[in-house]
This record gives C-alpha cells, sequence and structure tokens, in this order.
C-alpha cells in the first residue's frame, strides 16, 4: 500500500517536512483559517466564512466520509481502503485493507475501490463497492467499535455482505455495480447504484430484527426521471423523504438532477440544479440547509466543481457555491457543524503520491 499523510493546509509549501505513514500519523495544527475578502469586497450582508484545514493527504481517490456522532471519528473510503481519522488526536488508521481494484469513467478514468461509507448505529460502518465487475459487486456492512484499531481488517472480515444482483446473459443485463452511497432510512438500507444505465436502480434491504435482507432493486430512477446515474443520497431532516442527486452523464455539463421520494418510492420532486456531477448531499445538523458536492468530471478547469449550497425556492433549486474544490466526491457533518469532505486533488503537487485528501471546514454552515 502506497505511504499516507496526515498534514496542515498551511504546511503544504513545505513538503520535504512529510513522515512516512506507517499506523498512525501525527498532524501538526495549522492556526491560520482561510484568508478573508478586504472588507471592500465582501457584500452588505454578513458572508459566510469558511476557514479550511486539509486534515489528510495523499489519500488515492477518496469517495466516500461519514462521521461518528459518538467518538467524532472520521471514517473515509478510498482506492486503498477504509481509514479512521480521529480528530481529537490528529492521527489517521488504516481499518479496512485488501479490496480489489476497478477503473471507472469516461474520459477522465480512475482506479477504485470501496465508494462510500455510512454508519448503521453506533456499531455497525456500511461499505458500497466499486472494487468488482458489474454483477459482483457487493455492499459490506462491518462491526466498528469506539476503540481506534490497533491493526487493520481484511476487506472479507464483514459482518454482512449484501448482493450481488447478478446479470443475465439472455437478457444481456450485466448486473447492477458501482454502488456508491448508501443510508438507513424507513427501516431498510438504500444504495446508489451505477450498473444497469437503463434504470439507474437504488436498490435496498430491508432490516429485520437488526439483520439485513437480500439486496434488491427498489426505485428505478431513470425512468423516473430520464437521467443517470443515482449517485449522492441523503434523508430530509424530519425524515419523510429520501434525497437523490442524480450526477447525470459526465459529459453532459450541467444535468445534475436534486429528486425527492416519498416512503414509498414516489417521485414527488424533480428540480433541475445547473450543476454538473453532484456526488454528495448533506443536510447541515444546525441550520438544516443543504450542501452538494459538485465533481464537475469533463470540465478541464478542475475547480469547476466544489461545495454549493442548495437553496430551494418553490420549484426551482439555486446553487450558491462556496468553495472551488478539485473533484469533490463526498461530504459530511459532525454533530458540532463542522464538515468533512473528500477530495480527489488537494490542488498541491505530491510527486508520485496520492493526491487526494480530507478537508474540514469549520461550524457555521
Amino acid at each position: 500500500m502506497r505511504h499516507l499523510y496526515v498534514f496542515p493546509l498551511a504546511a503544504l509549501f513545505a513538503l520535504q517536512a512529510l513522515v512516512p505513514f506507517v499506523h498512525a500519523q501525527d498532524a501538526a495544527v495549522d492556526p491560520k483559517p482561510t484568508e478573508e475578502k478586504p472588507a471592500a469586497e465582501k457584500p452588505a450582508e454578513k458572508p459566510v466564512e469558511l476557514p479550511t484545514k486539509l486534515k489528510v493527504v495523499h489519500l488515492e481517490n477518496p469517495s466516500g466520509v461519514t462521521v461518528h456522532a459518538g467518538t467524532g471519528h472520521v471514517f473515509i473510503t478510498s482506492r486503498q481502503g477504509v481509514f479512521r481519522f480521529a480528530p481529537a488526536t490528529n492521527k489517521i488508521y488504516l481499518e479496512i485493507e485488501g479490496f480489489p481494484t476497478d477503473v471507472y469513467g469516461k474520459g477522465p478514468k480512475y482506479n477504485i475501490g470501496p465508494l462510500g461509507c455510512t454508519l448503521w448505529g453506533a456499531d455497525r460502518l456500511i461499505v458500497p463497492d466499486g472494487s468488482q465487475p458489474d454483477g459482483e459487486e457487493i455492499v459490506r456492512v462491518y462491526k466498528i467499535a469506539d476503540e481506534l484499531p490497533a491493526k487493520p481488517r481484511k476487506a472479507t472480515e464483514s459482518e454482512f455482505v449484501l448482493g450481488p444482483i447478478k446479470g443475465n446473459p439472455e437478457a444481456n443485463y450485466k448486473g447492477e455495480g458501482n454502488y456508491y452511497a448508501s443510508v438507513v432510512w424507513n427501516d431498510s438500507i438504500y444504495v446508489t447504484a451505477n450498473g444497469d444505465d437503463t434504470k439507474g436502480w437504488i436498490v435496498s434491504s430491508k432490516i429485520v430484527d437488526g439483520k439485513p435482507g437480500d439486496l434488491v432493486g427498489a426505485i428505478a430512477t431513470k425512468e423516473k426521471t430520464q437521467v443517470d446515474a443515482p449517485v449522492a443520497i441523503t434523508v430530509t431532516p424530519d425524515n419523510s423523504s429520501l434525497v437523490v442527486g442524480q450526477m447525470g452523464e459526465v459529459s453532459v455539463p450541467g444535468d445534475s438532477l436534486l429528486t425527492f421520494y416519498d416512503k414509498e418510492g414516489n417521485l414527488t420532486k424533480n428540480l433541475k440544479t445547473g450543476l454538473h456531477d453532484i456526488t454528495g448531499l448533506a443536510y447541515s445538523p444546525k441550520t438544516g440547509k443543504l450542501y452538494a458536492t459538485d465533481f464537475a468530471w469533463a470540465e478541464e478547469v478542475k475547480t469547476t466543481g466544489g461545495l454549493f449550497e442548495l437553496v430551494i425556492e418553490g420549484d426551482e433549486v439555486k446553487p450558491k457555491k462556496l468553495l472551488s474544490l478539485d473533484r469533490p466526491t463526498a461530504l459530511s457533518f459532525d454533530k458540532e457543524g463542522a464538515l468533512y469532505i473528500t477530495v480527489f486533488g488537494t490542488g498541491k503537487e505530491t510527486g508520485d503520491k496520492p493526491n487526494g485528501g480530507l478537508i474540514r471546514l469549520e461550524p457555521g454552515l
């Protein structure tokens, strides 16, 4: 496995100070927030201040992030496996390793492993996978403890395995795959998938007596919206609706949708966003505002994408860009309102080491 580092944002201009990751790596604290605009450039109303810190670098194509409400530990999925970052000690640990590797994308293509991660209660981690061919992909559920791992476990050491949804050669169906993000809602696990482009399935597993059932197609989003690729998924703060970011074609700019489904799977809202490729959705636990990450896959300027507030007014979504980022993939709030975002690119030269990272935004959104 390649080396991994935990590193403060300000220190990225002095890479010679890096220390190789062995098991856990300390990070110095960067006391300097993002520079504010001069007073003359500020709008009349108080602007959102986004002091940021790059908490982890040298992640390879990180695609998922979730924060444990009790411990504050941050779980991250990347091509290398599943990591756990402990903000209190500023250390990173390899939690699960040994996933295969697949390649995903059109135009730019990326090596991927496990794609997403979501907590199920306080002691289970759901990991949708993207590391195998369609028809062989699975969703794994791992038992986790509050204590930091003494050593990484293998990818095969899961408590539950959901799937695969196999192909059917006679029907020219290659099976389901590229399970990206998940959420626990309505006594079920819901997972976005990108195997069958004609259906755009959100698959689900019913939870009975604390155990997940078979993985089956639940909502055919492509049939309902005429747009490809359900990727991001979350639940409204009042727990009434499933919220899905329909990414759309990676080669078509501005086609991402924000959609809402009720508990029967009925499409209740289908809103154009003008964003290119929504990869993450999260509601602020403090304000209830909705935020999204836009990967902007086909855009030549890597920072075209970023972090957006999605302001919904009637049947319109007005995206408000808050931060430019290089290929952001997922986001998750902690209970205090700090926001963690995974990115494929940190914007800094890292030689032959992976250039992905984890960014933290201070509470305030």
